[in-house]
């Protein structure tokens, strides 16, 4: 995934990482990475298992994979074959090599004039066929799609297959621990047990017996720890596995000797640890399969979102309907869709007609229909009728794959919070070991007999029970799986950073046109004077306004045809520019315009004065009609409120938020706007560029200010508030100036977003808390503080299950924000997971216009 700032032109590459295990493996991959010359900045995720590098000039992606795999971790690459058409020459080869190798990702390329061919290696995930197919075509050759033979597999197949060797490794590891275990500890738990191990087999064979148990543990499935824990002490980097490989080898050393070698340890002291070496490993790899089965769940969002995608079209061609791959589909295909099908990218309706299932973009149920000229959006489903359509936007310029984009992002993107953990597991796991080292000094200084014992086995517990890994997950975990939800209701955080900046909004700032109202007028009443009739009247009107380009008279000629009135021809159409118009319609003259225009024709509007003082009152635009010289109506034509407006304000104002309306519209109709939602605070009269003077004014207490806007010209205040917030049905700028955006034209979707912000920080507080205060209170108890005073000691082998429990404890809560739902302001007050009991639906569309009222308030 590639993306390209234009203000700095800088490049900013992802990258599959593997064989990262705790926060102190997050430390040294970006260590190494930012040491890349070029490399601008780099983010790496332990629960996404991905690093972020931003690069200042041309990306040298082979030194950062080098660099990672010289810090100890893997990173995955794959390698595609294709051929190539217009290769005549061995200039060819260079060329087309050339601009392969120029694609982010790109490890290396090679080009055979004789097979007309090209292989790629590059860094699996970050570009695929299309990438290069793009990067062939500038230079005028042209790559042919075979079958993407990727020798490398896919994250998802990666992940599902460490799953199942964990899972293995696991089963193995307890089948040889359990009868150690029971021989070892039922022996101390149940005293004749022992005496009839002894009696049977014998004290020596029963630790050969334990013995051969505890190297095959370590030898089969601890090898995995030995693998990446041993180079890493070597490198003088240590991570969670040397801390697992230090404690179960030194355990497994002096039992070892103590068997076979006794003479060579003080007296009293040659007692056997094999069990406690055995647990350990057997114990960490149950948490590491725990822990990675929860990780996967963090994910389920975008996997949803993805799963959403067609995996191929039927396209019109030459010789008739032809299905293709999804990918080869280009802008301007003419695509089929039949019943049950989804839609498989974006485009406008050509023929046909049906009702297609939009509830994975608006979250309505009901299907919508869509005829000729509409528009479709990839990954919806077609229910009953077939249409064709014109493809818009395919690939990553698609609404669903812009979706994905947007989570994937802000799950990519550290917040404020994490930097204090990175500074803390920097020097974590040496600092451990540094702490086992004193533990083994003082109690072989100042220990019981068997001091040597002793020493060994609380080193051993201080090793094992430090758990970075919670720590390392803490933040990302709960990022993930915040982020999901929020888009599974239709929040969609563009900055990871507003998951943070979001929940500590003390002000929202709402834009009124097409934010809390429609964003087009409608007509709302009509009073007719004696002796007219309403469909007489709006006949007529309808006719002069039809030519009009005005939203007024789209409403009014919206409202005639609603009502079933036919619509006659007008003739000699005249417009006066901000006043009115006038025209004659079957040998009528018809004149609509404001109380100015009709005073200028000599009429007298008076007998209309109390009810258009009553429709101002509630916020309606009053306009005036005249036929063959006499007034004739008045029409009221308003911007309706969305139905949900005001339900979004009552469940901001429970959150303990101030709602502000700002608008350009003139103060009357702003505060009878603000009335009738509840709104105190009403900012009206303002322009485009006054309304970041009104933003900042908000600010000026100290408190976090949200804006919410949808037009061209909310895009500066929506850049300059604490948090953007557009609308989702509003215009493309305003959602590239904006933090989080709306999937929808749902006001509630803030609510909705500040309390999961609100609940994601409480999860990350929680997790926090938990790492570290898991590690700052155990960490002394395994060294032995509490032994002087109760002579309480922690085992190796419960020190290896609470190490276990603290990543999958971590994991679990972050994932307790699944069950986040968003069902009124009982539940948004909170902001807990657990409140609420039933997900609201999103609704509204992503990616549509809004309509000529845009940005007009």
């Amino acid at each position: 995934m590639l993306t390209v700032s234009e203000p700095e032109r800088r490049q900013t590459i992802s990258l599959p990482i593997s064989d990262m295990t705790c926060a102190s493996c997050v430390r040294r991959v970006e260590t190494a990475i930012g040491k890349v010359s070029g490399v601008s900045g780099a983010s790496v995720n332990l629960a996404t298992e991905r690093a972020d590098v931003t690069f200042a000039g041309v990306p040298d992606v082979g030194a950062v994979a080098q660099a990672v795999r010289k810090a100890g971790y893997g990173i995955a690459e794959a390698t595609l074959e294709f051929p190539v058409e217009g290769m005549s020459c061995a200039s060819c080869i260079a060329r087309v090599e050339k601009a392969l190798k120029a694609v982010p990702g790109v490890l290396d390329a090679t080009a055979n004039l004789a097979q007309e061919r090209a292989r790629v290696r590059f860094i699996a995930g970050t570009a695929g066929f299309s990438d290069f197919a793009a990067a062939l075509a500038g230079i005028g050759y042209t790559a042919i799609r075979e079958t993407e033979k990727a020798q490398a597999p896919t994250e998802e197949a990666r992940k599902a297959s460490e799953l199942s060797s964990l899972k293995t490794s696991m089963i193995i590891a307890a089948l040889l621990t359990a009868p150690l275990f029971v021989m070892e500890m039922g022996a101390h738990a149940f005293p004749p047990f022992g005496h009839f191990i002894h009696g049977t087999i014998g004290v020596e064979a029963s630790r050969f017996v334990q013995f051969v148990l505890a190297t095959l543990v370590l030898a089969g499935p601890g090898q995995r720890f030995f693998r990446k824990g041993v180079p890493s002490l070597l490198r003088g980097a240590p991570d969670m596995n040397a801390l697992v490989v230090i404690g179960t080898s030194a355990a497994w050393s002096f039992s070892t000797v103590a068997t076979f070698l006794p003479s060579l340890l003080p007296g009293g002291t040659a007692n056997v640890y094999f069990e406690a070496a055995a647990v350990i490993v057997t114990l960490v790899l149950v948490g590491r399969y725990l822990e990675a089965r929860a990780k996967g769940r963090t994910g389920a969002a975008i996997r949803h979102l993805a799963g959403l995608r067609a995996k191929t079209a039927r396209v019109l061609r030459n010789d008739g309907p032809v299905d293709v791959a999804l990918e080869t589909v280009v802008p301007g295909d003419i695509v089929l869709v039949r019943p049950g099908e989804k839609v498989p990218v974006d485009g406008e309706v050509t023929e046909g007609s049906s009702f297609v299932d939009e509830s994975m973009i608006t979250g309505e149920p009901m299907p919508v229909e869509r005829v000729a000229g509409d528009t479709v959006t990839g990954g919806t489903l077609n229910t009953t009728g077939s249409f064709s359509f014109r493809t818009t936007r395919v690939g990553a310029d698609t609404v669903l794959s812009q979706i994905i984009r947007m989570v994937e992002d802000a799950q990519a993107t550290k917040l404020p919070i994490q930097a204090l953990v990175d500074r803390v597991t920097q020097w974590f796991v040496p600092a451990i070991i540094g702490v086992a080292l004193a533990t083994f000094a003082i109690w072989l200084a100042f220990g019981p007999s068997p001091v040597l014992a002793h020493a060994l086995v609380n080193a051993v517990a201080v090793l094992i029970i430090a758990c970075p890994c919670a720590m390392g997950l803490a933040t990302p975990a709960a990022i993930i799986t915040g982020t999901g939800r929020a888009a599974e209701l239709g929040v969609l955080f563009r900055q990871g950073t507003a998951l943070q900046t979001l929940g500590a909004t003390g002000i929202v700032a709402v834009d009124k046109t097409g934010t809390l109202t429609a964003g087009r007028p409608t007509l709302t009443e009509t009073v007719c004077a004696d002796g007219f009739e309403r469909d007489e009247v709006l006949a007529l009107v309808a006719a002069a306004e039809v030519r009009s380009e005005h939203p007024i008279a789209t409403a009014i000629c919206e409202a005639t045809r609603e009502f079933g009135i036919d619509i006659p021809i007008a003739e000699k159409f005249e417009a006066v520019s901000g006043q009115g118009i006038s025209a004659r319609v079957s040998a009528r003259v018809v004149e609509v315009g404001s109380s100015g225009f009709m005073a200028g024709h000599g009429l007298d509007v008076s007998i209309f004065a109390a009810d258009a003082e009553r429709l101002a009152s509630e916020g309606a635009s009053p306009l005036y009609a005249a036929i063959d010289g006499k007034l004739a109506a008045l029409f009221a034509v308003t911007d309706p409120v969305k139905p949900t407006s005001k339900e979004a304000v009552s469940e901001l104002k429970a959150l303990g938020v101030e709602v502000v309306m700002i608008t350009g519209d003139n103060r009357r109709t702003a505060e009878a706007v603000g009335r009738s939602l509840g709104i105190d605070k009403v900012i009206a009269e303002v322009l485009p560029a006054g309304k970041v003077e009104a933003v900042t004014s908000l600010s000026r207490d100290g408190r976090k200010v949200a804006f919410v806007g949808d037009g061209i010209n909310d895009a500066p205040a929506l850049a300059a508030a604490d948090t953007g917030i557009a609308i989702g049905t509003g215009t493309d700028v305003a959602i590239e100036s904006a933090d989080v955006v709306l999937m929808s034209g749902d006001m509630r979707g803030v609510a909705t977003g500040i309390a999961l912000s609100r609940a994601t920080m409480r999860n990350i507080h929680q997790n926090l808390f938990w790492a570290f205060g898991y590690n700052v209170l155990l960490i002394p108890v395994a060294a032995g503080v509490l032994y002087p005073a109760w002579g309480i000691l922690l085992s190796p082998a419960l020190a290896a299950g609470a190490m276990a429990l603290s990543s999958v404890f971590v994991v679990t809560n972050a994932l307790r924000l699944r069950r986040f739902h968003s069902a009124g302001s009982g539940a948004l007050a909170s902001g807990s997971p657990e409140s609420g009991t039933s997900a609201r639906p999103a609704a509204g569309t992503v990616g549509k216009k809004a309509s000529a009222m845009e940005g007009s308030a």
